[in-house]
């Protein structure tokens, strides 16, 4: 019987992660969970003033959502969750070792479009420059990239392709 999927998908805001994953849970018939909601009020406080987050910031955070992943590894998940660093998806892994990684890629001109469109996220577009700084392609073995420039569905049909 195989294993269920243990996914993140990942990327810098405004990739499309949340919107994303939701739809591939769905496709996919496993529960959807959106990392940030995990993060505690005091890192939400940061990022809502436009403050990066540091490495001290992250780990708990990081630690709470591989913990999660490895509650659902009877049922599957996908996880919304930047793990920009590979330092930030080897945590998750340290908690949920069958973690795969899924990064939404695209043009920091396509990032920006969308993020200049949101009104409801704390996330605010200033931050998108030291993001994309801090993004680490994923190594061999870490999952799959694929690219944002097309429809939700299509995105979505491709991950699913590959997965």
């Amino acid at each position: 019987m195989p294993q269920p999927p243990l996914l993140v998908v990942m990327g810098v805001s405004g990739s499309g992660k949340s919107t994303i994953g939701a739809l591939l849970a769905a496709r996919l018939a496993v529960p959807f969970l959106d990392a940030d909601d995990l993060h505690p009020i005091t890192n939400v406080d940061k990022m809502s003033a436009g403050i990066p987050l540091t490495d001290d910031d992250r780990w708990p955070w990081l630690a709470k959502v591989g913990a999660a992943i490895a509650a659902a590894s009877g049922t599957g998940i996908v996880v919304a969750c930047s793990a920009l660093k590979r330092s930030y998806r080897d945590a998750i892994r340290a908690e949920a070792p069958g973690s795969r990684f899924v990064h939404l890629a695209g043009s920091r001109e396509l990032l920006a479009s969308r993020l200049g469109s949101r009104e409801t996220h704390f996330m605010p577009a200033s931050l998108l420059d030291s993001q994309l700084a801090a993004l680490e392609p994923l190594g061999d073995g870490e999952g799959i990239t694929v690219d944002i420039a097309g429809e939700p569905e299509e995105i979505v049909d491709a991950v699913a392709a590959r997965l």
